[in-house]
């Protein structure tokens, strides 16, 4: 029987400094090495979003580090989801369900009362006891527990509401690894003051740093480690250069912005329209690693109506996304390119947007009623307080599929997949993940004669987990970490 392992918390010294994928790494290394990890981030700040088997939801970083601690994802392992709706809102998921939106403001500030919990009438939610309960539960059926830090440890203006970093790590007795991001420069100073910034009691927890995502040769850092050493007072357990050739799912939507690419000749074309809201983009990663396909976001008319394809994305605001693609002519031009042949494909918000009409008449979505589709499929939407979460599995061209549902609205039609000339509707995300879904979207275009055919999602995942775990290996001390996670300090 293995050795019962202390958590680990990977936190970080800002957003998107890889914690989530350093997280991931360490599920598949503790995986590998015959122990039964899980993942756990008490809080999470994401559009990107996943359906657990029990039809409930968590943010995609945690369904992935699940995948990759190879078991099912649970609600335990993100018990509270915040899902932006606006610059200021988001809708609040507790334990998988969505339980109202909440003003930024109203949230985080210390006198605010706290919204009432709908299975323990005239009882206020506890957000802390809840995220602890959950860890427990999680703690007691897996070990070690992977945990991922939110944003900065050091945002000490939120500290006394402080739900996923260091409260956390004391509640969980875990053993926090910084993370600094070399690559957007100002490590040392990131880092030192992470630490500094701490209470005598927190920095205490803090037991290594890791340095992600270097570029160059690793000898020019030397002596920098030794300095970052010295005056933090706490050991560099690995600086992990940064890579190009591993895909792993990403969470944060900053990283659109590296996937502006232009068109291409000799490829397939595909547009994914960019939304303002766009959510769950991961629906698209599988075709854009497809040698046959040049997969671009965009919302430039130009480059949709020169596309071979058009994607509508997933969106958490449909009505307002709907709105603005009137307004910047983007609809007209869906429009257009539909007439002219084009094959248009729409996820859910996306799909919504294709039919005759949406309505919102309890405002749920905010104060926009009626706003006509794009008259591409023979729907109509009504938005609702209730909310679709749940796993599925479906044909499509003979073939057994599988993806996910997380929506609000309902669609008039009892399809799953609905389908008029050229244009394809549905609710499922994952869809375009599936083999038989991708070679009938590229079947009669101008590449198939090149024989190429999409691999398997799932196996391309598991080379891709192992592939992180052996470059994290190779940088990273290992063998100290599990000293750290094992010892009686």
């Amino acid at each position: 029987m293995k050795q019962s392992l202390h958590p680990i918390m990977f936190a970080g010294t800002g957003s998107d400094v890889g914690k989530s994928i350093v997280a991931a790494a360490f599920c598949r290394i503790f995986k590998q090495d015959g122990y039964e990890p899980a993942p756990f981030k008490a809080q999470n700040m994401a559009l990107n979003s996943y359906a657990t088997p029990e039809g409930l939801e968590i943010g995609r970083a945690q369904a992935v580090q699940a995948e990759a601690a190879g078991i099912p994802c649970h609600t335990d392992m993100n018990p509270l989801l915040l899902k932006p709706q606006s610059d200021h809102t988001s809708q609040v998921i507790l334990n998988g369900r969505p339980i109202g939106n909440k003003d930024a403001y109203d949230y985080w500030r210390p006198t605010q009362k706290s919204p009432i919990n709908p299975t323990k009438p005239n009882t206020p939610i506890d957000f802390q006891s809840e995220v602890h309960a959950a860890f427990d539960r999680l703690a007691s059926r897996y070990n070690p527990i992977v945990m991922e830090g939110a944003g900065s440890i050091a945002e000490i203006n939120l500290k006394d509401r402080d739900l996923v970093n260091m409260s956390m790590a004391r509640h969980a007795k875990a053993d926090v690894i910084l993370v600094g991001d070399i690559d957007r420069g100002g490590v040392f100073a990131s880092v030192y003051g992470s630490i500094m910034l701490q209470s005598p009691e927190d920095r205490k927890l803090i037991k290594g740093v890791i340095i992600n995502k270097f570029r160059g040769d690793m000898r020019l850092f030397d002596e920098g480690r030794k300095m970052l050493e010295d005056i933090c007072g706490v050991p560099v357990l690995g600086v992990i250069p940064y890579y190009k050739d591993i895909f792993i799912e990403e969470e944060d939507s900053v990283s659109l912005e590296k996937k502006r690419k232009q068109l291409a000749e000799g490829k397939v074309n595909i547009a994914v329209v960019l939304l303002r809201h766009i959510s769950n983009y991961t629906d698209f990663d599988t075709l854009e690693r497809d040698p046959r396909v040049n997969l671009f976001y965009t919302n430039n008319t130009q480059d949709i109506s020169q596309a071979d394809i058009i994607i509508l994305p997933g969106t958490k605001s449909t009505l307002d996304d709907l709105m603005e693609l009137r307004r910047n002519g983007c609809a007209q031009a869906i429009q257009r390119a539909h007439r002219d042949g084009k094959m248009v494909i729409g996820i859910c918000g996306g799909y919504q947007m294709l039919g005759q009409t949406i309505d919102d008449p309890e405002g749920i979505e905010g104060d926009i009623k009626h706003l006509p589709g794009l008259g591409l499929l023979p729907i109509h939407t009504t938005m609702g307080a209730d909310k679709t979460t749940k796993q599925v599995t479906f044909q499509f061209d003979g073939q057994t599929c599988q993806g996910y549902e997380i929506h609000q609205g309902v669609s008039d039609t009892d399809e799953a997949i609905l389908q008029s000339g050229h244009c394809i509707g549905t609710y499922i995300h994952g869809f375009l993940d599936n083999a038989a879904v991708i070679e009938y979207v590229l079947r009669g275009k101008k590449l198939e004669r090149r024989g190429e055919r999409a691999v398997s999602y799932r196996d391309f995942k598991e080379e891709q987990y192992n592939k992180l775990a052996a470059h994290v290996r190779q940088y990273v001390d290992i063998e100290r970490i599990y000293q750290i996670l094992s010892s009686n300090d």
